[in-house]
């Protein structure tokens, strides 16, 4: 892991409020939070309902935009990630990311509804350096 990786991932491996853009039906952006972490690899996960707008939407077209990071006006550091979003229904998924306060949400991790979103950065802007997946 590259110094410029480890700091991101230091910085988005925590559960924080994240700032999630997809795409309507009709085009229009869409914006919402979602509560999410990266893992070492940079993926973000969220979590979410299975019959939610947003997987709608992600289905639909799975280009999404995110920003994180920020908690004041004047944050030297966020993040803004450019990515592709796949949606998991897989056990493993679903047990690695669960926590608490998921249950004010979900009946627990069987939950049918419940699902995680894996946003796969393609490029990640962190203050003023710019991370690229290579190809």
């Amino acid at each position: 892991m590259s110094d410029l990786e480890n700091r991101i991932y230091e910085f988005a491996r925590r559960p924080q409020l994240i700032n999630l853009a997809t795409a309507a039906p009709d085009g229009h952006p869409q914006l919402r939070y979602v509560v999410g972490r990266a893992d070492e690899s940079l993926v973000i996960r969220f979590s979410t309902h299975l019959d939610s707008a947003k997987v709608e939407q992600l289905r639909a077209n799975s280009n999404v935009c995110l920003t994180l990071g920020a908690t004041q006006v004047n944050s030297p550091l966020w993040l803004r990630v450019d990515g592709t979003a796949t949606i998991s229904t897989e056990t493993t998924e679903r047990e690695g990311f669960w926590f608490g306060a998921l249950t004010k949400q979900f009946t627990g991790v069987a939950d049918p509804r419940y699902c995680v979103v894996l946003v796969k950065p393609a490029r990640i802007e962190f203050g003023e350096e710019v991370w690229q997946a290579q190809c």
